[in-house]
């Protein structure tokens, strides 16, 4: 017997739309953010923009600081299918 579920994963394009967004509603620019994140490069910021990766938990916490909102206002995600299969093999959880 299968059982669907439904799982959040994240959306990196939206989230890093999101991003944006909120950045340039608080006036701050990619170039400001690297330097509050103390990143080598800029490339980091765009890389969220075009959906390539996400921050890490560290970097979303102080994201979220510097945008006023709370991480869950950053992070985008959209709800997938997951089917399990409850086959023969069933575990049995006690306390």
């Amino acid at each position: 017997m299968k059982t669907t579920f439904l799982k959040p994963v994240l959306d990196l394009n939206a989230t890093g739309a999101k991003i944006k967004t909120l950045m340039k509603q608080r006036g701050i620019t990619p170039r400001q953010l690297q330097l509050i994140l103390n990143f080598p490069y800029v490339q980091t910021v765009y890389n969220w923009f075009a959906g390539k990766n996400m921050p890490t938990l560290d970097n979303l916490v102080v994201l979220a600081k510097v945008l006023d909102v709370a991480m869950d206002d950053i992070v985008v995600t959209k709800m997938v299918d997951v089917e399990i299969d409850d086959g023969e093999d069933r575990e049995v959880l006690s306390a």
